[in-house]
């Protein structure tokens, strides 16, 4: 009769903590399917300075995407309370295509509302398509350590012909076209094939400084280490006129657009995408700190 009556309470236990179980994962589908309705509206915000970010690799598929800062840069413009726009950069650049969206996009929306200002704010590094991207707002600003230029192209892969030879690997390649196997890595690079990548970097290039100029005007000096590729810190990008002042987003929307709140009108992903991403960089750092991987240079 004893062993029955623990059996039933188990069993009332376990029956107990299902149901709790499955209240719990209902609470949190309702989260997930009902979040946008909570949301609060960017208008409700009052007076404030919207910010975008530009973080990470410039792709297709990326955080910084040129659709998901299109779509956030469309959002701001069209929010009535939103005094200005900050671009807030933190990024090492990627990809020129994507770059170059963005740029013709901010220069359409500064066309369409000219009562509305872009401020690009560099914080850690704005460099190569980064730059390329703040160069379309009206000024720019970084910290004093910021890493600022690298006015640049760059295409890089290997060649693993002598390796071939050396294991005993043949290529076997057949195409329709002269060109088709351009730049392929199991084969001997050609001096046609290395004169032509050439002049498509050397085309890229010369968009990218064009659009500089265009860009920054008179302020940026008549200076060709400028689009070197070389990067400088956010003080001496000042005297380059790379940047137009030194301060941080919170200094941009207190002191020069004078609606000191910032609301981020960037895409943050679904509830379900944050909690997965968050779980994922708790484990990664986790796993870091354990095998001793995080230990990285830093000023203190």
């Amino acid at each position: 009769m004893g062993l029955q009556k623990e059996q039933r309470s188990a069993r009332r236990w376990g029956i107990f903590f299902k149901l709790l179980t499955f209240g719990y994962l209902f609470v949190i589908l309702g989260v997930f399917l009902f979040a946008d309705s909570f949301a609060p509206d960017a208008d409700d915000a009052g007076e404030h300075t919207a910010v975008v970010q530009v973080k990470g690799p410039i792709a297709d598929g990326e955080e910084a995407s040129a659709d998901a800062i299109i779509h956030a840069l469309r959002k701001a413009f069209k929010a009535d309370e939103a005094k200005a726009v900050i671009l807030r950069i933190n990024s090492p650049g990627g990809s020129p295509v994507q770059s170059g969206y963005v740029y013709d996009e901010v220069k359409r929306l500064r066309a369409l509302h000219p009562e509305k200002k872009v401020y690009a704010v560099i914080m850690d590094i704005g460099a190569s398509g980064a730059y390329y991207i703040a160069a379309s707002a009206d000024e720019i600003y970084a910290d004093k350590a910021s890493l600022v230029g690298s006015i640049g192209v760059i295409s890089s892969g290997f060649g693993f012909v002598d390796l071939m030879e050396k294991v005993g690997v043949e290529r076997r390649t057949f195409t329709a076209g002269d060109n088709k196997a351009l730049l392929d890595p199991f084969s001997p690079l050609q001096d046609k094939e290395r004169q032509f990548w050439q002049s498509v970097l050397n085309t890229t290039h010369q968009q990218f400084i064009e659009q500089v100029k265009l860009g920054r005007g008179d302020r940026i000096k008549d200076d060709t280490k400028l689009y070197s590729g070389l990067v400088w810190t956010g003080e001496q990008a000042v005297e380059l006129g790379l940047i137009d002042g030194l301060g941080s987003s919170s200094h941009v929307a207190r002191q020069i657009v004078g609606a000191e709140k910032l609301v981020d009108y960037t895409p943050q992903g679904t509830p379900l995408e944050q909690i997965i991403d968050q779980l994922g960089v708790s484990f990664a750092k986790g796993m870091s700190a354990q095998l001793g991987l995080g230990n990285t240079t830093q000023l203190r």
